[in-house]
C-alpha cells in the first residue's frame, strides 16, 4: 500500500477546494472567446507557432517530470490529500511548484502557437489565481506539516522560477 494510503484516517492535506488545472482550463477558453469578441492582438507569424511549440513541450516536460517524482514516492498529486514526504529531486530541485509552472508554460505556449494572444496573456492570471486558491494554502499546509525542513527548502527554491 503507498504511503499516501497509509496515513491515519481523516488526515487531510493543504486547503485547496478548486482543481487548479481547470483555472488553467477556464482562463484559456476565455482566451478563445475573447479572441473572437475583441482581439485587439494583430495575427501573429510563424516564429510564434514554432516559440509556442517549444514553450508548451517545455511546460508538458515539467508536469511529467513532477508527476513522476510524485509516483516513484507512492505520493498524490491531488493538493488536498496528504503529503507523507517532500519531494526535493527532479524539478523539484529548481521549483517549488513545477505542475503549476508547467501549466503556465503550456497555455502560454499554445497561445503563442494558435496565435491567440490572449490565451498567452491570461497565462498569468491563471497563475496568480492558482497561487491564491492552491499554492498558499500548500505552503500553509507544508510548513505546518514539515516545519524547519519546509522552511529550508524555500530558503533554496524558489516558489517558480
Amino acid at each position: 500500500m503507498s504511503n499516501a494510503m497509509t496515513n491515519a484516517a481523516g488526515e487531510r492535506g493543504a486547503d485547496v477546494r478548486f482543481p487548479p488545472p481547470l483555472v488553467f482550463l477556464g482562463m484559456t477558453l476565455l482566451g478563445v472567446v475573447l479572441r473572437y469578441a475583441a482581439s485587439p492582438f494583430p495575427p501573429s507569424g510563424s516564429w510564434a507557432l514554432w516559440i509556442g511549440v517549444l514553450i508548451l513541450l517545455a511546460g508538458l516536460a515539467t508536469i511529467v517530470s513532477a508527476r513522476t517524482w510524485f509516483v516513484r514516492t507512492g505520493q498524490s498529486p491531488i493538493p488536498w490529500k496528504p503529503t507523507p514526504e517532500l519531494i526535493l529531486r527532479g524539478p523539484y530541485r529548481f521549483t517549488r511548484n513545477p505542475m503549476y509552472l508547467g501549466l503556465t508554460l503550456i497555455q502560454t505556449g499554445l497561445g503563442l502557437a494558435l496565435g491567440n494572444l490572449w490565451i498567452s496573456v491570461l497565462s498569468s492570471v491563471s497563475l496568480v489565481l492558482v497561487h491564491f486558491i492552491a499554492v498558499v494554502p500548500e505552503e500553509a499546509y507544508l510548513t505546518r506539516k514539515f516545519g524547519a525542513s519546509y522552511q529550508d527548502y524555500c530558503q533554496r527554491v524558489r516558489r517558480y522560477l
